[in-house]
């Protein structure tokens, strides 16, 4: 699980380069967007993989790894909300917003590693269209939850399923770069 470990951490390197970039480029106006806006951020990007894999034709220059990425990012961005609240106006200077980027990262790798464990490392012989697949469910429970006011009778909350969805795509990946 080393190699998972070393990994998983240059992925979110690359993940955490572009956030801090596009902090200095736009500073913390994502502050603003409520939990519904950065899940259907994540349903676009999510969608669009799942377009790439299944057609022959690409219209747009950019492929599955820029998407995971942002699936990754905006997902840190709506954990990170859901502790601070929403705001009228950008809030957080370039450290804070990666200080709370990196705690959320942190909270989330820590989960992989123990669900890595018990599950024995089978993301290892799934397919990147069935992490795809796997980021959809998760985005379409979240939507319900949210349709349901953040109320759950038996499951796990919003939290739980965008972790999944950072550890998913993290291992979308790893696997898009072996």
């Amino acid at each position: 699980m080393s190699n998972t470990s070393t990994q998983y951490d240059n992925a979110i390197t690359k993940c955490r380069s572009l956030y801090i970039n596009k902090m200095k480029d736009y500073g913390s106006a994502w502050r603003i967007l409520r939990l519904p806006s950065l899940t259907d951020q994540i349903f676009i990007k999510a969608q669009r993989i799942r377009g790439l894999q299944e057609n022959d034709v690409q219209k747009v220059d950019e492929g599955q790894v820029s998407e995971f990425i942002g699936i990754i990012n905006y997902s840190v961005m709506a954990l990170i909300q859901l502790d601070l609240g929403v705001v009228e106006q950008p809030d957080l200077n370039l450290e804070e917003a990666t200080n709370a980027y990196d705690k959320k990262v942190a909270i989330t790798k820590a989960l992989m590693e123990d669900k890595n464990h018990d599950y024995g490392e089978a993301w290892r012989d799934m397919r990147v269209s069935s992490l795809t697949d796997l980021i959809l469910q998760k985005l379409l429970r979240v939507k319900q939850i949210e349709d349901n006011q953040g109320k759950t009778l038996v499951s796990e909350g919003i939290d739980a399923n965008y972790q999944d969805m950072i550890n998913y795509a993290v291992f979308a990946l790893i696997h898009l770069e072996e």
